[in-house]
């Protein structure tokens, strides 16, 4: 399978990192084109849109955050990134709708592995993978 467009989703966690190298290693091997997303979880979704108090400022303090450490990622990265995108949402669906906006081949995103109720429960791996529009890699992730 030869990949043209991949499409990097990270948390921008420490952990990252380790993501961008497996995403960067195939952009090489394949000659893909890199697109890095970083999804900030609606505070009005993750609460079903029931936040009595103005989120406004703290929305815009996550966005800030965000394009600070994807700056600092694509300063780590061996391969340049066509675009980097942050977008505010549902995680999963949010990652479905760039995947498809942007015709992306694969979808590069970190497992934590995790186990017992946390996998019962699902993960943001899990949830990307049913519903995606392309392939998907998922990265198993260890804390160092």
């Amino acid at each position: 399978m030869m990949y043209n467009r991949i499409l990097l989703a990270v948390d921008l966690t420490d952990e990252s990192i380790k993501v961008a190298n497996k995403a960067v290693a195939l952009c090489k091997a394949t000659g893909a084109e890199l697109t890095i997303l970083h999804v900030i979880e609606s505070l009005n979704y993750a609460y079903g849109g029931d936040v009595p108090i103005d989120i406004t400022d703290i929305q815009a303090q996550l966005q800030e955050t965000a394009k600070e450490r994807i700056s600092i990622l694509e300063a780590q990265l061996d391969v340049p990134v066509s675009e980097s995108c942050i977008s505010q949402g549902g995680i999963e669906s949010e990652i479905h709708r760039i995947a498809e906006e942007k015709r992306v081949d694969l979808i590069v995103v970190g497992s934590h592995g995790r186990h017992g109720l946390a996998l019962l429960l699902g993960s943001t791996a899990n949830g990307v993978l049913h519903g995606a529009p392309c392939d998907v890699l998922a990265v198993k992730v260890v804390k160092d």
